[in-house]
């Protein structure tokens, strides 16, 4: 890519003596007051002005942003780097493989096919907690994570070695955007050009919603989908418009009984209620200065859950501090400093910067909360917990009310072990504390273990049916458990370590116990998780468990020994001490001036130094993986994790024109808040569904499922489980949860499985339609999600309003994004789904144009026609080629091969 550089911003920035070739954002007038987020498009856009993909114009255009105006300006971000996880990470691999192989057939050398930005993949998404409450958990489980994944692990050792420019932290080193904050993120990257040093900001996308978490360290970066990521990794700019930026103000301090969690999930309810989707947040004012590193990681991992883009804090000082504790070099702090300092964005409270919309926050107005059962924005102020789980109790328990006006079931238990116990609506049967948000946050971690050491003080246990884990997202937070004396305690409650990765987060919480799981499902018990994470969703954390809570990490510890969410803290008694004398919450509560005294006393560089300095490394199991070598890879017929996907089979350097889409059937129609939970395979999956039997049919036992994220890399899996979570309402079918639809290929058009249905379809030559509410495709940016839709034969999806991500995902696998007109739904058109839909317009396409409207015809089965203008969701120009080539692989593949 040649540089065109029209504004003379290229120049040279000395540090201490070392030389960078930077670009000056002083060249370009209005650039000193953009919001500090809209100052690193800029720089980005002048290093990779072309004067064609990106010009002047819009560099232009984005210096003379107006913050009250509405997106219109199309701008092409080129991210410095991509990072993932393995569930998304192992199809982006295998698709650049099967790219190889593609350009191959089109006479091009598959070695031209490498990541062109700096890729780094974390395996932290495949372990399971099998094993827990002892010692030896952690290392069964990594037992049973190598057995279960080594198809994987090897194909992703053979991408490390066959691609350049791609690097894979190893299973148990951490968690992906922990790794990130604490390691992978340079904050200023520096990259050899042309034989010059260069220095920019450090910007990623990332195959995960909670890439934002980094926006805490003042990198620029957000979830994309895995298609969108292999793209940006292959050269590929993001389309993008110039974004509306909320300025968050945040002022006082968090108060004794609060903690970083309580302010994110307040944050995530405001920002919900107010309404950030598509726009950038960015915290400001005096009060910035004053919230710690560990604190702005946990806000900005939470943008997906406000719903937002990217959640920013600037760089100051305290950046700059972390960097140090971290164990970045000397040289990079420095040049952090001085690039930011020259380029004007370093934090400056007193400067004024105009932005979109206003929000503010006093810290010491937060108090104790939770969230849930269902979704994160749901926030319950501790103190009302127990009143609102009665409420929301009815909406999963229909038993005759008994005691206290909320539905009772009382079921003994009886435990191999001689453990003998009753569980009742609400058990805390899972007590997690896991996932990024939190355990990169040194004051909720060691919160956690002071209250663990003060109840261990008092006598008090972890219930006996409660499901007790600790999953950190990195090696450092297990150090310094060890260096304060509280991993102990916290082992004594149950909470041993179990491993390094997401976990309970993601529905890898792994199985209850049978007994407790065998009483629950034949007593239809509403029982309950609290999970120090970042989802809630229904059907994600465990199949058994209807009701899920976000709490911090001492809440977790809370919950595990009250063993309810039929509990108030305030006016209930944990247990009772030796004395006999009742223990209130209130008596064990850490002291959050002892809790930093702890973290100052037991968390250094070292620690930092140590865990990072092998971190690419990995253990003995990983160092003696067998693996494969060569430009393209040897697919094996007979795997069932990885196998070739047929996104690229017949596919020419021309594409087909686009056609309108005729006599096609609705696959589900669903309601509001449908998440990519409901719609992309998670979690497990029992024998009797499409991919139980698909692997059964393949030599695969019962007990070797694993998960379908683990088993991302094959397709066959993949399609079969998609729509098919156990909790998705397909309003086809009435009274009916799970993976089913209505089959009109069929006499009576019975209910059947969504692939078994889809099928029939694809054999008749019918395309299909999805029929979505409010908000669709909201949560995790899960790549499969729009693969299993477009491999399903779903052309078109038709709903009131999208989430970010889904959206731009559907038209990179070449499926067409329509939204109802202003005000109206399905149910309000009439239209119940049994009708045949007629799509046409779309092929203004072909032209070169993208239209605004399509006009889309449902007939009914009596004959009767509703007519109505849909909204075409293809946003940007880059979209529409994509959406011209049959998706962004295509595209991308079409253009390498052309310059071959």
């Amino acid at each position: 890519m040649t540089t065109v550089d029209s504004f003379g911003s290229k120049g040279v920035l000395d540090v201490k003596g070392a030389e960078y070739e930077i670009f000056r954002l002083n060249k370009v007038e209005g650039a000193e007051k953009l919001p500090y987020s809209l100052k690193v498009l800029l720089e980005n856009l002048l290093r990779t002005e072309d004067g064609a993909n990106v010009t002047a114009e819009q560099i232009k255009a984005l210096a003379s942003w107006n913050p009250d105006a509405q997106p219109d300006t199309e701008i092409q971000f080129t991210p410095a780097r991509v990072i993932m996880q393995d569930f998304t990470g192992v199809p982006c691999v295998v698709d650049l493989a099967t790219m190889r192989e593609a350009i191959q057939d089109l006479g091009g050398d598959p070695e031209r096919v490498n990541p062109l930005s700096p890729a780094e993949l974390v395996i932290d998404h495949s372990v399971q907690i099998d094993s827990f409450g002892n010692d030896a958990a952690i290392e069964r489980n990594m037992e049973i994570e190598y057995e279960r994944n080594g198809e994987r692990y090897k194909f992703l050792r053979w991408g490390q070695t066959a691609f350049d420019d791609f690097k894979v932290v190893p299973p148990g080193m951490g968690i992906v955007h922990q790794v990130n904050i604490e390691n992978l993120a340079r904050t200023v990257m520096t990259r050899e050009v042309d034989g010059v040093l260069r220095a920019y900001p450090d910007s990623c996308v990332g195959t995960d919603s909670h890439t934002t978490m980094v926006n805490g360290l003042g990198v620029l970066g957000w979830g994309v989908g895995g298609i969108e990521a292999e793209a940006a990794m292959l050269g590929q700019p993001v389309s993008m418009l110039i974004p509306r930026v909320v300025g968050f103000k945040l002022t006082g301090s968090i108060p004794a009984g609060a903690t970083a969690t309580d302010v994110v999930l307040t944050i995530t309810e405001m920002l919900r209620q107010h309404g950030v989707v598509g726009k950038f947040v960015e915290f400001y004012g005096e009060g910035v200065g004053s919230v710690p590193l560990a604190n702005r990681a946990t806000i900005g991992n939470m943008s997906p859950e406000f719903g937002s883009t990217a959640a920013m804090f600037p760089i100051d000082e305290v950046t700059l501090d972390y960097l140090r504790l971290t164990g970045r070099t000397a040289e990079q702090v420095d040049l952090v400093e001085a690039y930011t300092k020259e380029q004007g964005m370093w934090h400056d409270p007193s400067s004024e910067v105009k932005y979109s919309e206003y929000l503010e926050l006093d810290l010491s107005t937060v108090v104790p909360s939770i969230s849930g059962p269902k979704r994160p924005q749901d926030r319950i102020e501790l103190s009302d917990s127990k009143h609102q789980f009665r409420k929301d109790l009815h909406n999963y328990a229909t038993q005759d009310e008994a005691g206290e006006g909320r539905p009772s079931k009382l079921v003994d238990v009886s435990m191999e072990d001689g453990r003998q116990f009753q569980l009742d609506h609400g058990a805390v049967s899972i007590a997690s504390i896991t996932s990024c948000t939190n355990t990169s946050n040194p004051s909720v971690m060691m919160a956690a273990g002071v209250l663990a050491r003060n109840a261990v003080a008092k006598g008090l246990k972890s219930k006996p049916w409660v499901k007790t884990s600790v999953a950190p997202g990195s090696r450092v937070v297990t150090d310094y458990y060890e260096k304060s004396g509280l991993r102990e305690s916290l082992n004594d409650l149950g909470f041993n370590v179990v491993g390094y990765g997401c976990t309970t987060c993601i529905g890898n919480s792994g199985p209850l116990e049978s007994e407790i799981s065998e009483a629950i499902q034949e007593n239809d018990l509403s029982v309950t998780a609290v999970l120090s994470g970042n989802r809630n969703f229904e059907g994600r954390i465990n199949p058994d468990v209807k009701m899920n809570y976000l709490a911090s990490p001492p809440l977790v510890v809370a919950y595990a020994l009250a063993g309810t969410m039929d509990f108030d803290f305030e006016n209930e008694a944990l247990g009772q001490d030796a004395e006999g004398n009742d223990v209130f919450l209130k008596d064990i509560w850490p002291d959050p001036t002892e809790v930093q005294k702890i973290i100052d006393e037991s968390i250094d560089t070292e620690m930092f130094t140590s865990q990072y300095g092998t971190i690419f490394d990995g253990d003995e199991r990983w160092q003696s993986l067998e693996t494969p070598s060569g430009s393209t890879f040897e697919w094996d017929e007979q795997s069932t994790y990885v196998r070739k996907p047929p996104y690229f089979e017949g596919m020419t350097m021309q594409p087909d024109a686009v056609s309108d889409i005729s006599g096609a059937r609705v696959l589900l129609k669903l309601g509001d808040s449908v998440t990519t939970d409901h719609i992309s395979p998670a979690g497990s999956f029992k024998s009797d569904t499409p991919a139980g039997k698909y692997l059964l049919e393949n030599g695969v036992e019962r007990k070797d499922f694993n998960s379908y994220g683990s088993r991302r890399g094959n397709h066959e899996v993949m399609i079969r489980g998609t729509f098919a979570n156990i909790r998705i309402k397909n309003q086809l079918l009435d009274g009916v949860e799970g993976g089913f639809t209505r089959d009109f290929t069929q006499d009576g058009a019975p209910q059947a499985y969504v692939y078994d249905a889809a099928q029939n379809y694809a054999a008749a030559g019918t395309p299909l339609v999805v029929l979505g509410g409010k908000e669709y495709g909201s949560g995790s940016s899960r790549d499969w999600a729009a693969k299993g839709t477009a491999l399903l034969g779903v052309k078109a999806v038709i709903t009131e309003s999208f989430e970010r991500i889904h959206r731009s995902n559907l038209i990179g696998m070449g499926v067409l994004p329509l939204q109802f007109p202003e005000g109206e739904n399905a149910d309000s058109l009439g239209l119940t789904g049994t009708e045949t839909f007629d799509i046409s317009g779309i092929t203004a396409l072909n032209e070169g144009t993208t239209p605004k409207t399509v006009k889309v015809t449902a007939t009914g089965e009596d004959g009767k026609v509703t007519e109505f203008d849909a909204v075409v969701r293809i946003d940007t120009p880059g979209e529409a080629e994509y959406y011209r080539n049959g998706g962004i692989l295509q595209y991308v593949l079409r253009q390498i091969a052309s310059k071959a």
